[in-house]
């Protein structure tokens, strides 16, 4: 009976098991810190829909109002999915036709709603309210990025706990005018430079700084304040 293990020609295997055994506990920190950190798990998910919709289309060529579609977000906690009947009261006139609106042909004809799926997801065991926000000048690109822009929508933020406690313990940045929260463009002075260019940026600080004393905003930090 052999008193060796194992075979002589593993030991040629020893360096690779020597350098794996090494690096290892660097690829498992890693993993652990960012790969599985909630800052990272959601960016970027951009589910498929049943109707390939394009905000850059409706919200950017078009300028379509966020609210238009989204019509609760000023007077309830959720901003609401638009019903079949949103499409069309515009669709009924404009490319009913279309191979890409046959979804929302059938829906309107048999009354059962669009199955949409869901991009940006909170927790459930915390709690936020739209209306909360957007009335105090939270615009809509703080939370969903260039919306106008995309053609698939996808989630541009991480709507961590940290990221929201960021914002709460300095939310001017975030601030607008409530007249320009849908405006995906406000702040950005766009097209100016040199001095145009610091003027529209003082101007911006000046307006955030604004609707900060005007509705007194000072987001509190304690935890019951989103896990009810």
């Amino acid at each position: 009976m052999s008193r060796f293990l194992f075979p002589k020609w593993s030991n040629a295997l020893l360096p690779l098991v020597a350098v794996v055994g090494a690096t290892m506990p660097i690829y498992v920190l890693y993993f652990v810190a960012f790969g599985f950190s909630p800052k990272t798990l959601e960016v970027g998910y951009q589910p498929v829909q049943p109707v390939p919709f394009s905000h850059a289309l409706h919200a950017g060529e078009l300028g379509m109002d966020c609210r238009y579609c989204h019509n609760t977000v000023e007077r309830a906690d959720h901003a609401a999915i638009p019903a079949t009947q949103t499409c069309m009261n515009c669709h009924t006139m404009i490319k009913p036709e279309s191979p890409k609106l046959e979804p929302v042909q059938a829906s309107y004809q048999d009354g059962l709603p669009i199955e949409w799926t869901k991009v940006h997801h909170v927790a459930d065991y915390a709690y936020f309210s739209h209306q909360a926000h957007v009335n105090r000048g939270v615009g809509c690109v703080s939370c969903h990025g260039r919306i106008d822009q995309m053609e698939v929508v996808y989630q541009a933020e991480p709507l961590s706990m940290g990221w929201c406690l960021d914002c709460h313990r300095n939310p001017q940045p975030n601030l607008r005018p409530v007249s320009e929260i849908t405006n995906m463009s406000w702040g950005l002075a766009l097209g100016l430079e040199g001095e145009d260019l610091i003027k529209a940026q003082a101007l911006y600080a000046d307006q955030r700084a604004e609707v900060e004393n005007l509705y007194h905003i000072n987001p509190s930090e304690n935890c019951s304040t989103c896990h009810r």
